[in-house]
């Protein structure tokens, strides 16, 4: 076997058994995410603001991949909730950046301490030289992650 096929098949094997994981773990919890009322674009608007302290309209518009009319209407609907607010740009006051309310950065929290607890519940069924090992493979993509994030 062909060294790249064989990375190819691992590969597939890896993102078959994460999916399935996923599914499992959804089946077993009852996630924050699935009481929300949140459309999918809304939520996405959300996710997005809670990697960073506020965007423009036009890069959220960007980011979804639709026009700043959608983004307008989503982002009314994300005000009438508390999730966000509309503020001035301090260095062009043309714009407006929209950023998280303490409501809906509570809302990101509690989704991602959900998904926390359940891994958190899975690490410790698995025993201590797997957890060195595991370890060690998260840090590995960790660190790959980061330069796929810097374009390194």
């Amino acid at each position: 076997m062909h060294v790249n096929d064989e990375r190819d098949q691992l590969i597939d094997r890896i993102s078959a058994t994460q999916r399935d994981l996923g599914r499992l773990i959804t089946r077993q919890h009852h996630s924050p995410l699935f009481d929300s009322n949140l459309t999918m674009r809304q939520l996405k608007v959300v996710l997005l603001l809670s990697c960073q302290d506020s965007a423009s309209g036009q890069d959220l518009a960007h980011h979804l991949g639709v026009g700043l009319a959608t983004v307008t209407g989503i982002v009314d609907r994300l005000v009438a909730h508390g999730l966000v607010t509309r503020r001035e740009d301090p260095h062009d006051r043309r714009v407006r950046r929209i950023q998280l309310t303490p409501r809906g950065r509570a809302l990101t929290e509690q989704i991602a301490d959900a998904g926390l607890a359940d891994f958190h519940r899975l690490l410790q069924r698995l025993d201590t030289p797997t957890l060195h090992d595991l370890a060690t493979v998260l840090a590995k993509l960790h660190s790959a992650a980061r330069a796929l994030a810097t374009g390194n």
